[in-house]
């Protein structure tokens, strides 16, 4: 039932204020009260009902004014004091409200008013004030009830969320040393056969290891993020020799920065995916650029003509999401098309170790200069 009611609250609103409107109307025809006090016989019924349904519409506008503005807003530890003068602003809503439907609107279409001429501000106010203070306990109780509900689904969501990625971790762990002694296997039978497979099935393997392997603080060293990368493009050499366009270069010197493991990989395969890597006049070109405590990523490649689908992908957007939660505040990320070009750009900031030098120095990578592909 809490599901359902969150996951469309405006129906519910509606139907619970009709519910509410009928009830009213139907109490002040019946019982010929409004607000438990007795209609005046000098005032005619269908007047009666008239400000009834003002009454029921200034109501709505203070519960909605306190449920969408002050509550959400101003219901924190740190705005008590905005909160007390929102509280007393709900105040001027209703009379504001209530005096411009029943002492304007009604005398000017239906020709009567609600109070006598010589009221005075003071008792409008104290008035309005003894009816706004239930509408305001009402909306707290009903917002807070909300929020409630609200904050144990996320709960209900991050447990599930946990549970499954523990499960999700738990069968990358099933024994990954399986894994790479089929892998050295496999590079002993080759060995002997073909140097260059071997030499594939090692890159591989170390590739794997990598993406399987765990630190105590959840970081790497950034040269194994860059050995990853030259390992990466390894394997599409062996794949295309001698035809991939596509080059890597470091400035700087990643001894000293950590990082969370596999943050630049998805723009590099993003790239290979959707970029054009046949083409010299065009190369992919990757570039990371250091210094003390800064880490910048860019790639940038040619966006295939034939390409129907222009979407990032989810890898770029798990990538993202990565983000937000390891370096919140901390990151800087742009990723689209600019002209017929694809540019991807992350910047992370980082902690670098004692070891980080002073200033950028040039360190280009074996694979600096462009090599180049054409893919089948």
């Amino acid at each position: 039932m809490a599901t359902h009611y969150l996951k469309n609250p405006v129906r519910w609103h509606v139907v619970a204020w009709l519910c509410y409107a009928v009830y009213v109307l139907l109490d002040a025809w019946v019982s010929k009260e409004i607000g438990g006090k007795a209609i005046p016989k000098n005032v005619p019924l269908g007047e009666a009902l008239w400000l009834d349904a003002s009454f029921l519409v200034v109501r709505i506008a203070v519960f909605y004014y306190c449920y969408l503005l002050l509550f959400p807003y101003l219901l924190r530890v740190s705005r008590l004091p905005q909160l007390v003068l929102g509280l007393g602003s709900a105040v001027l809503v209703f009379a504001g409200v209530r005096a411009g439907i029943e002492e304007v609107i009604y005398p000017a279409l239906l020709g009567f008013h609600n109070y006598d001429p010589d009221t005075t501000i003071y008792q409008y106010l104290f008035d309005s004030q003894y009816y706004t203070i239930p509408n305001v306990v009402l909306c707290a109780a009903i917002w807070g009830g909300e929020e409630a509900l609200r904050r144990e689904r996320e709960n209900r969501q991050l447990t599930t969320e946990k549970r499954a990625a523990e499960v999700a971790f738990l069968k990358t762990q099933i024994n990954p040393h399986f894994l790479y002694n089929t892998l050295n296997m496999l590079y002993g039978l080759a060995y002997g056969v073909d140097k260059t497979l071997a030499g594939g099935l090692l890159k591989l393997s170390e590739l794997m290891r990598y993406m399987l392997r765990d630190t105590p603080d959840g970081l790497v060293d950034l040269s194994q993020e860059v050995d990853y990368l030259e390992n990466f493009l390894d394997l599409y050499r062996l794949r295309y020799p001698g035809r991939l366009h596509a080059g890597l270069t470091v400035s700087g010197d990643p001894a000293g920065h950590r990082v969370a493991p596999l943050l630049l990989i998805p723009l590099v395969e993003n790239a290979f995916k959707h970029g054009v890597l046949d083409d010299p006049a065009t190369p992919v070109r990757m570039h990371l650029a250091l210094a003390p405590g800064t880490v910048e990523f860019t790639v940038e490649n040619q966006c295939h003509d034939y390409h129907s689908d222009s979407r990032s992908g989810i890898g770029l957007a798990n990538l993202h999401r990565r983000l937000e939660l390891l370096y919140p505040g901390r990151y800087a990320w742009q990723v689209g098309p600019v002209g017929g070009q694809f540019h991807a750009y992350l910047s992370l900031a980082v902690a670098a170790g004692t070891t980080a030098p002073a200033g950028p120095a040039a360190r280009p990578t074996k694979l600096a200069a462009p090599v180049a592909v054409t893919v089948a």
